[in-house]
C-alpha cells in the first residue's frame, strides 16, 4: 500500500474564540502502487487542506497517513522533512521555485536534503526529460511560466518518490501551456509508473487518471 488515509480530520481553531471550523471530517481512502487518482472538488472545499497534510507540511486534528507504510505523525518535524524528500513528490501550482536559484539547483534540492551524490546527474536528466536541458543555468525570472511549472515537476519527479502529489499544477497557466504540462505529466506518470494524486477541479482532467473522488464539504462523497 503506498498511501491509507484512516479517519482524518482537521480542524481550525480561531484566536478570536469563534466556532472551531471542521474541513476535513473523517476521510478514509487507500492507494496501491502506480494507482491514479483525482480529487475533484471546487473551492473551498478542503482539497488544498488535505494535500498539506498528505504532504507533511502539516498536522491532522485526527486520524493518521501512511505513506509506503510510515505514519507521516511519528516523525519528527526533522524525520518527516527528510522522508517527505525522498518519497513525496509535489507539485504546487503557484511554483515554488527558489529564485536565487538556477533549474538545476532547484532541481537538486531534493537530492541534496540527504545528500545524494549522483544529484547533479539525476537532476540534468530530469531536466531534460521536461525538455529544459538546454536552460538548466536560468534562473526562474529568465523562465515563462510554463518552463517554471516543468522546472517544479521535474524537481518533484527527480526522486522517483513513492507518491506524487499535484494541486491544481495548471491553474496559472493559460490554456496552451496548461495542457503540454499536463500531457507532460501524465506522459511521465505513466513512463515512470508513479502513483499520483492530482488534486482538480477540472473534470477533463481527472478523467485522465484511474479513480475519481469528489470531495465536498470535508467529506468523500
Amino acid at each position: 500500500m503506498i498511501l491509507e488515509i484512516r479517519h482524518l480530520c482537521k480542524t481550525f481553531h480561531s484566536a478570536a474564540h469563534l466556532a472551531p471550523v471542521e474541513v476535513l471530517k473523517d476521510l478514509n481512502l487507500q492507494m496501491e502502487a502506480g494507482d491514479t487518482l483525482a480529487i475533484l472538488g471546487q473551492s473551498g472545499s478542503g482539497k488544498s487542506t488535505l494535500l498539506t497534510l498528505l504532504a507533511g507540511l502539516d498536522s491532522p486534528s485526527s486520524g493518521s497517513i501512511l505513506i509506503n507504510g510510515q505514519d507521516l505523525q511519528r516523525l519528527s518535524e526533522e524525520q518527516r522533512s527528510k522522508f517527505r524528500a525522498q518519497n513525496i513528490g509535489i507539485i504546487f501550482q503557484q511554483f515554488h521555485l527558489m529564485s536565487h536559484l538556477t533549474a538545476l539547483e532547484n532541481v537538486t534540492l531534493p537530492l541534496d536534503l540527504f545528500k545524494d551524490r549522483e544529484a547533479q546527474r539525476k537532476a540534468s536528466e530530469a531536466l531534460e526529460q521536461v525538455g529544459l536541458g538546454k536552460r538548466k543555468d536560468h534562473f526562474p525570472h529568465q523562465l515563462s511560466g510554463g518552463e517554471c511549472q516543468r522546472v517544479a515537476i521535474a524537481r518533484a519527479m527527480v526522486v522517483r518518490p513513492a507518491i506524487l502529489l499535484a494541486d491544481e499544477p495548471t491553474g496559472n497557466l493559460d490554456n496552451a501551456t496548461g495542457a503540454y504540462v499536463s500531457d507532460l505529466i501524465f506522459d511521465l506518470v505513466r513512463e515512470h509508473r508513479m502513483t499520483m494524486l492530482f488534486v482538480t477541479h477540472n473534470e477533463q482532467l481527472a478523467k485522465r487518471c484511474a479513480r475519481e473522488q469528489r470531495l465536498q464539504n470535508g467529506k468523500f462523497l
